[in-house]
């Protein structure tokens, strides 16, 4: 198993603030995870008692409504850190984490976490910037859904994936999503999605190979993402 200390995945999350004896210290309480494609890393109303670090893989974070339909929040990669919320919060988990392909996850135990959160101010501020930042992006998407289009609300979630998730060395959005995840991203009905990313082909701004896509013209889709 890696040790924390010369783990790169670090320098993209809270663990950067703390120092090599710190760090030491997760490293012989942790556990290495593997999670496959479609399993769920946390489930909604499910108590952790730990902190997850995403070392590769990506994942989504979901909900599910009233009427059972899932409405995807937010999107995770490798870099990013989950479970922090609800440590802090003494809570349950409020979303179900999906792997969208095999991760590699390291768990940190909670009692680790809280120690080091009384331990070093520095680490606490960077997982309470990250919750602020969680919650500003919360308040963003649910005034977009409110106000913007679906045909608009695609458009920048798919801006949105690129900026994520980076392109493939052909150019597609490296991440591989089913037309129904894109419609329950956008919070429309997956025929609705499909007609939308058909016409969006059909205007060349973007490009289709199965479930791949490539931004062809992001200016477009920039602007369309803007309302005009």
């Amino acid at each position: 198993m890696s040790k924390c200390t010369q783990c790169i995945i670090k320098r993209f999350n809270s663990l950067h603030k703390l120092n090599h004896d710190e760090l030491e210290n997760f490293s012989e309480h942790k556990t290495s995870l593997i999670i496959k494609k479609g399993e769920n890393l946390m489930t909604e109303g499910h108590t952790i008692n730990g902190l997850y670090c995403i070392k590769d893989g990506k994942c989504k974070l979901t909900k599910l409504n009233t009427n059972g339909k899932e409405q995807i929040i937010k999107f995770v990669k490798g870099g990013d850190i989950l479970g922090h919320r609800s440590i802090l919060s003494d809570e349950p988990v409020g979303l179900n984490v999906t792997a969208l392909e095999d991760m590699h996850v390291c768990f940190i135990p909670k009692g680790d976490i809280l120690d080091m959160i009384r331990q070093n101010s520095q680490f606490s501020l960077s997982l309470m910037k990250n919750i602020s930042h969680q919650l500003n992006e919360a308040n963003t998407s649910i005034s977009q859904m409110a106000q913007k289009p679906v045909k608009d609300r695609l458009a920048e979630t798919l801006l949105h994936l690129e900026n994520i998730f980076g392109t493939d060395k052909e150019g597609y959005i490296d991440v591989i999503l089913t037309r129904e995840e894109i419609a329950n991203t956008i919070g429309t009905a997956t025929e609705s999605a499909i007609r939308l990313l058909s016409n969006l082909k059909k205007d060349q701004v973007i490009d289709l190979s199965g479930k791949k896509i490539k931004i062809t013209n992001k200016n477009a889709l920039n602007n369309i993402s803007e309302g005009y």
